[in-house]
């Protein structure tokens, strides 16, 4: 199957950005520039105060709602967090989870985050699972063995009738928020290789249709030729989310 079967993605993750007011003046912006088209899948994920606000300011467009994380269960003691149908409630339609910080600060594992996969498909969220190796692992060639350990594990359980609905970003950690990143060829045999993982634990139909988004420092100057490789489905933006004309730039590139 040819990449045209699978819709371009391309989701902001605003991070610990932006409160309220703020967050729904760049997301009317976003929506004036990026929201008035179909051809490429736009999203944005605003902090958790911001949601309804940015909601508000996206209605009307095809601007869809990201959140930043949830907890698997769907209420309780769990003081700080928030659940999948909190989330729906405010129309989220995307929620990242196992973003490397999540990982790296918060201490977040593959089983952990496998139950958050499992509970935000079950409330009809479709869930962008993120993967990617440190520059350690990168450097002792580890980084096929780490990506498929932690797509193997984020996936567990997941069925083949819901596997579609998954999202999954590359998000090389020695890639984030540094400057740097992967050339296109690098990321291209990672997404490549993740794809494999896909099918292996699939079939090549499904694999197929699971966009993989790259998230290692995407901007306007190198969006296209990333995104012209062949298993490059779209970019999860962080730093260059945060002005929405350089945002629209990449979803420009998506869409030539």
């Amino acid at each position: 199957m040819s990449k045209s079967i699978r819709k371009y993605l391309i989701a902001g993750n605003w991070k610990m950005n932006l409160n309220a007011a703020e967050g729904a003046e760049l997301a009317a912006e976003v929506a004036a520039l990026s929201g008035q088209q179909n051809t490429v899948g736009v999203a944005v994920c605003p902090p958790f105060p911001a949601l309804a606000s940015v909601a508000k300011a996206i209605e009307g467009s095809s601007i869809s709602l990201g959140a930043q994380n949830m907890h698997y269960q769907p209420s309780g003691a769990y003081t700080g967090e928030v659940s999948a149908e909190m989330l729906r409630h405010h129309f989220c339609s995307y929620v990242i989870l196992g973003h490397s910080e999540r990982r790296e600060f918060f201490a977040e594992d593959d089983a952990f985050i496998n139950r958050k996969v499992k509970a935000a498909l079950e409330a009809n969220l479709r869930p962008i699972l993120c993967v990617g190796e440190t520059l350690a692992q990168r450097e002792s060639d580890e980084t096929i063995a780490v990506v498929k350990h932690q797509v193997e594990g984020g996936l567990a359980g997941v069925s083949k009738d819901a596997i579609d609905q998954v999202v999954i970003a590359y998000e090389p950690v020695w890639a984030i928020g540094t400057g740097k990143t992967a050339t296109p060829e690098m990321a291209q045999a990672v997404h490549a290789a993740i794809r494999s993982i896909v099918a292996d634990l699939y079939d090549a139909t499904s694999a197929a249709k699971v966009r993989i988004l790259y998230g290692g420092s995407m901007k306007p100057e190198n969006a296209a030729e990333l995104l012209a490789q062949a298993d490059i489905d779209g970019g999860l933006i962080g730093g260059a989310s945060l002005k929405a004309s350089a945002f629209h730039e990449i979803v420009t590139a998506a869409l030539a």
